[in-house]
C-alpha cells in the first residue's frame, strides 16, 4: 500500500477532527501528551505516527483508531468486503492493521484484523480516557506475548485475551513468522 495517500488522509483527518472539537494544537498536545511539533508534522503530512502515537492522538479526540480511520460517509452497508476495507501499515513496526467492520453501522463493537511482524513490539501507556473500552485479542496464527500491567500472557493460536483498554499493555511477536490476531473492541461498558 503506498504510504503518501495514507498519510494525506491521516493529516486531514487529525486536521479536521481537532477542528470539530474547537482544540488548538497546544490543547491536543496536552490532551494526548504527543509534543505540539509532532502533531503539526503529522497534520502537514511530514511524519507517520506510530500505532502509539496515533492511539494516544484518537483517545484525546474520544475515538478508537477503528473510528478514526472509518471514512465519513452518509451511505453504510452492513457488509463490509475485504477489498474494500482500510488498511494501515504502522511505520515502526511494520504491522498491518484491517478494519474489518462495517462502517456507520449503529454498534460500539469494532473488529480489527492484524498482521505483526516477527520480534515487532507496540507498548501503550496507561490512559485514564479508555477506562470504558475494553478488548478481546484473539490469535489465529503465530505466537503473542502480552503484558498488561505486571502480568505476561504467552497466547498461542485459537486463544483469546479480554483487557481493559485504560491499563498499560504490551504486544510482542517473540515467533520467527508474523502473528495474525483479531482485535474485537468495544467502545464502551
Amino acid at each position: 500500500m503506498d504510504s503518501v495517500p495514507i498519510d494525506r488522509s491521516i493529516a486531514e483527518r487529525v486536521r479536521t477532527l481537532r477542528a470539530e472539537q474547537g482544540l488548538t494544537l497546544d490543547e491536543l498536545a496536552e490532551r494526548s501528551g504527543v509534543s505540539r511539533a509532532m502533531i503539526s508534522r503529522i497534520e502537514r503530512a511530514e511524519a507517520s505516527p506510530t500505532a502509539a502515537l496515533l492511539a494516544r492522538l484518537c483517545e484525546a479526540l474520544g475515538m478508537t483508531l477503528s473510528g478514526f480511520f472509518a471514512e465519513v460517509t452518509d451511505v453504510s452497508s452492513p457488509l463490509s468486503r475485504r477489498q474494500e476495507q482500510r488498511l494501515w501499515r504502522d511505520p515502526h513496526t511494520g504491522y498491518l492493521r484491517r478494519s474489518v467492520s462495517p462502517l456507520g453501522m449503529p454498534n460500539r463493537v469494532d473488529i480489527v484484523e492484524v498482521e505483526f511482524p516477527p520480534g515487532a513490539r507496540v507498548s501503550f501507556p496507561p490512559r485514564a480516557e479508555s477506562r470504558s473500552m475494553t478488548q478481546h485479542v484473539w490469535l489465529l496464527e503465530g505466537a503473542l506475548q502480552m503484558t498488561i500491567g505486571e502480568t505476561v500472557h504467552h497466547l498461542q493460536p485459537g486463544d483469546c485475551l479480554f483487557m481493559d483498554l485504560g491499563d498499560a499493555f504490551d504486544f510482542y511477536n517473540p515467533g520467527q513468522s508474523p502473528a495474525r490476531y483479531a482485535v474485537i473492541l468495544d467502545r464502551g461498558r
